[in-house]
């Protein structure tokens, strides 16, 4: 059956990304050694592609605020793309990000007007119609602009589920995806000795016969029945014991209906639920401030605000769950991240990974008290990880023909290939052969030099029956795949070439050219 979608040039014929390796830098770590925070300057969708074999399936929370396409050109990043190519830039990139989410994860994206109906049609296509949690409306700006039709105050959040019903079993039995409990409206004029309550209609819909009966109001002498169509919430011996313990009112004069007494020593713990309108979070003016707080004369153009971030958190993560920021901009996400005690992994291309990324994580690390560190009580610690992409494994030489690039070193070649072929790059100490595993048992041993027959016998002798074995070599002797049932052995870089594209550092205006019509063609658009 053919299903709906969205469609534009280009469209299912994107590129094979190549699985780059991530390149640890220990200069630009910052705090505590031992902390596996990770921040990865470079391309995202590289990035993700590079973070895909180790950590599909572990990210809990996902939030990602990508260029709106709004026609502008902001002083950090390019957002004046044409339609078509935005599509092609984020279809991949949330591809990926849904690899990379736990069962009982969560994606928020942030978008203006401009892209998200088209974005939640995609989304709808990837994570499926039903995974859909919520569209939240951000009250993002209080100013009003004289030159629009209709002033656009607002930004949307797209929520989704990884597994919608994961999330819904969750949220019965814990707080995730409920916020914290507004006290309020919680009172006490009656100086009750249970604490401040909140008065609760007594009345619920439908109609059932056995609570449905009258009840008299002490005060007045009135007798109230439920409205029409409706019912007591409480049967009437429940009532009668509620009323001699002081947990009945009638109003705030005592001559109006009954009301049931919720108190906040019952409430507190059990979250509430949240709406789709977010109007008493921060706006970007806010977030701005604290950015020129961070920055000094280099402020980040509109970035997003602590406390927007944090509710995300609250709601869709516990303390320890891996969070993820593939648009990470000034570092929000991975700042407010690291405050509420969540691992997170944070991408950016820029420079501004080191000019406002890497600051003000070093600033958090040290105890920062913007944003909201006063609220999380936060007084500093934890750290980070730095990481660059590695450049592309494959290059021509002077001749036209596909070598391995310079600039690998052997170990960095052999985690490389051995990534490209599906292996985790895991030396075994003590046999030199075992570079890399698989999931399934296997293994595989990557070297640059000739392989004989005698050297693959010496290696069969000590390879047990149920185990398997992948070479790659340059140049080996004739027959060497078929000489074993349990080892393949296969030249580089040949067998790698046709894995993925090489040689593209950056994804950011990357579309398939239109296809050229005829002037046939070009007739039957026209018409």
């Amino acid at each position: 059956m053919q299903k709906l979608e969205l469609t534009w040039i280009g469209k299912g014929q994107e590129p094979a990304v190549e699985p780059r390796i991530l390149l640890h830098d220990a200069s630009k770590d910052y705090g505590e050694p031992a902390a596996d925070n990770m921040l990865i300057h470079g391309d995202n969708l590289l990035a993700l592609k590079a973070l895909e074999q180790e950590f599909a399936g572990q990210v809990k929370c996902i939030y990602i605020d990508p260029p709106y396409n709004t026609g502008s050109a902001f002083e950090h990043y390019d957002d004046n793309l044409e339609h078509s190519i935005w599509l092609q830039l984020i279809r991949q990139r949330l591809q990926l990000l849904r690899t990379l989410m736990r069962e009982d994860g969560s994606i928020w994206i942030t978008l203006d007007d401009n892209e998200v109906h088209y974005c939640k049609i995609l989304c709808d296509e990837i994570w499926g119609r039903q995974n859909f949690v919520a569209d939240i409306t951000w009250n993002s700006r209080k100013s009003v602009s004289n030159d629009a039709i209709i002033s656009m105050n607002t930004n949307h959040i797209l929520c989704y589920a990884k597994d919608i019903e994961v999330i819904r079993a969750l949220s019965k039995k814990s707080l995730l995806f409920k916020g914290p409990t507004n006290t309020s409206k919680f009172e006490n004029p009656d100086n009750d000795p249970r604490g401040p309550w909140v008065a609760d209609p007594m009345d619920a819909p439908n109609i059932r016969p056995n609570l449905t009966y009258p009840i008299t109001n002490p005060l007045t002498g009135e007798q109230h029945l439920p409205p029409s169509g409706r019912h007591w919430r409480i049967t009437e011996e429940r009532f009668s014991s509620a009323f001699a313990e002081g947990r009945i009112v009638f109003g705030k004069k005592g001559k109006s209906k009954p009301q049931l007494k919720r108190y906040l020593s019952d409430a507190e713990g059990k979250g509430q639920v949240m709406t789709t309108l977010w109007n008493d979070v921060d706006t970007t003016t806010n977030a701005t401030k604290h950015s020129q707080q961070l920055f000094k004369e280099n402020p980040f153009t509109n970035p997003k605000p602590e406390n927007l971030i944090e509710r995300v958190l609250l709601l869709s993560s516990n303390p320890g769950d891996l969070v993820l920021d593939s648009f990470l901009g000034s570092g929000t996400t991975a700042a407010v991240a690291h405050k509420m005690g969540r691992r997170y992994i944070g991408i950016e291309l820029g420079d501004h990974c080191y000019t406002h990324c890497i600051p003000r994580l070093h600033a958090v690390v040290d105890g920062e008290q913007g944003g909201i560190s006063k609220d999380q009580n936060w007084q500093g610690g934890g750290g980070f990880k730095f990481y660059e992409l590695a450049p592309t494994l494959i290059i021509k030489d002077k001749h036209g023909q596909p070598v391995f690039s310079e600039q690998y070193n052997p170990q960095m070649l052999v985690a490389a290939v051995a990534k490209l072929n599906g292996f985790f790059y895991v030396p075994d100490a003590e046999v030199f052969w075992k570079q890399g595993k698989s999931q399934d048992n296997s293994y595989i041993y990557i070297t640059t030099q000739y392989l004989t027959a005698a050297q693959l016998d010496d290696i069969a002798r000590d390879l047990p029956e149920y185990e398997r074995l992948l070479i790659c070599s340059p140049a080996f002797d004739v027959g060497l795949g078929k000489r074993y049932d349990n080892i393949d052995v296969r030249k580089i870089p040949q067998s790698v070439l046709l894995k993925c594209e090489y040689g593209v550092d950056n994804y950011n205006l990357n579309i398939v050219n239109p296809p050229e019509l005829d002037e046939e063609e070009w007739d039957d658009v026209e018409q």
